[in-house]
């Protein structure tokens, strides 16, 4: 009785996953239109979605430094070389 059952799993399965690409294979011609009109503003909303998720680890504000000077860390001279360093 083991088997049996085993095999009417694997035929379920099998089944299953044949009922899904069918599915899937007629949500995906059917709506492509629908997909595609929207297309344009998901790229408009990923812009700014972008902006604010990726840019949090580019340094943000420099704190505690006069405004005429250079913030802490940096390269006192404008080439950006720290001095004594070779090329």
């Amino acid at each position: 009785m083991g088997e049996h059952d085993h095999r009417m799993r694997k035929r379920g399965k099998i089944v299953l996953i044949g009922f899904l690409l069918v599915a899937s294979f007629f949500l995906i011609t059917e709506h492509t239109a629908h997909f595609l009109g929207v297309l344009p503003y998901l790229i408009l909303l990923a812009c700014p979605l972008m902006h604010l998720f990726m840019h949090h680890g580019q340094g943000g504000h420099q704190h505690g430094h006069e405004p005429g000077q250079a913030p802490a860390g940096s390269p006192a001279n404008p080439n950006g070389r720290i001095e004594g360093e070779s090329r």
